[in-house]
């Protein structure tokens, strides 16, 4: 009987490594098949100029979708991370334009309060148990708010002061994409080697049985939603460098777009489960099927139904392959 758990329990792991890099390898599938039906679409597509563009937009989404992968691990959501963002340019730029800092003190400022936004997040949504979607949906409107207050409504225009971040190159990649991988390899060594990381997955599955075992998961939580503000705060400093302004209304509905990101790379809706891997997957997915979409001429309003259906369809995805684990285990 000892003899056939020790078997089972190596066929187990290995049957767990193959679907995960089943589901790899299912993505970059996806990924390979969009750039061949946009290429065979448009002789533009496939292009230094497309591809240089992606990289040159994609950071602020993957830097942002890092961090609510966390979120959704531990089952909760943050629906401000475009407010957060914006919130972080305005100050970012009203350091630089109005006050006469420095990049370096108006950086840190933009950074502090993306990291105090967070930090509120999930205070009050432990403090008082509320849902994250509503404490959030409140930090949605409090900093687009705040954001429109400290630049007068008005688009900051900072200038050159900025735009090495964004102009500089690393062996002909652009440093803010760099900056981004290194953010996602270090996202998903701490989710996956960390303490920290432990702890967000038990959360996530059962937050009861996390406390029982004498485990408070409330600084864990607190520090989950800090790190997501932060993280929106610093993708803030990627679009200011490459705009060269802070634009008040500037990520409109980009929460939309990060959580699209983590869906489709994924991460459960209802927390315990979740790769920053393959959120980094989610989110060039979705990249490359806007800029797809841009070089085809499709429509604006047009490209908001596909990729809702892409959202949808990911979802369901996800839900028939956790069936197929369950009937599998």
């Amino acid at each position: 009987m000892n003899e056939l758990r020790a078997t089972s329990r190596p066929r187990g792991a290995l049957r767990a490594v193959a679907a995960g890099l089943g589901d790899y390898l299912a993505m970059v599938l996806v990924l390979v098949l969009l750039v061949g039906v946009f290429g065979m679409l448009s002789e533009r597509f496939l292009s230094f100029g497309t591809f240089r563009m992606i990289a040159s937009q994609i950071p602020p989404l993957l830097i942002a979708a890092v961090g609510m992968t966390y979120v959704l691990i531990i089952a909760g959501i943050d629906l401000s991370v475009g407010s957060v963002l914006a919130l972080g340019s305005a100050v970012l730029g009203v350091c630089v334009v109005r006050y006469e800092l420095g990049v370096p003190l108006a950086i840190a400022a933009c950074v502090g309060a993306g990291l105090a936004c967070g930090l509120v997040n999930g205070l009050l949504t432990i403090a008082w148990r509320l849902p994250s979607f509503i404490v959030t949906l409140g930090m949605l409107e409090m900093a687009r708010g705040a954001t429109y207050l400290v630049t007068d409504s008005k688009t900051q225009y900072i200038g050159s002061a900025v735009a090495p971040i964004a102009q500089t190159d690393v062996l002909g990649v652009s440093l803010p994409f760099v900056l981004a991988l290194a953010v996602v390899v270090v996202g998903q060594l701490v989710l996956s080697y960390t303490v920290f990381g432990r702890y967000m997955v038990a959360i996530g599955t059962n937050e009861e049985a996390v406390r029982l075992s004498g485990i408070d998961p409330r600084p864990i939580k607190v520090a989950v939603f800090a790190v997501c503000g932060l993280l929106a705060a610093v993708a803030a400093v990627m679009d200011t460098a490459r705009m060269q302004s802070a634009d008040p209304n500037m990520r409109t509905g980009f929460e939309l777009q990060v959580i699209a990101a983590v869906v489709i790379g994924g991460t459960s809706l209802m927390g315990g489960r979740g790769s920053v891997v393959r959120t980094f997957l989610g989110a060039m997915i979705i990249a490359v099927l806007g800029a797809g979409l841009a070089v085809i001429d499709v429509r604006d309003p047009t490209k908001r139904v596909i990729t809702g259906g892409v959202i949808v369809a990911a979802a369901i995805l996800d839900y028939y392959r956790q069936r197929l684990k369950r009937a599998r285990a």
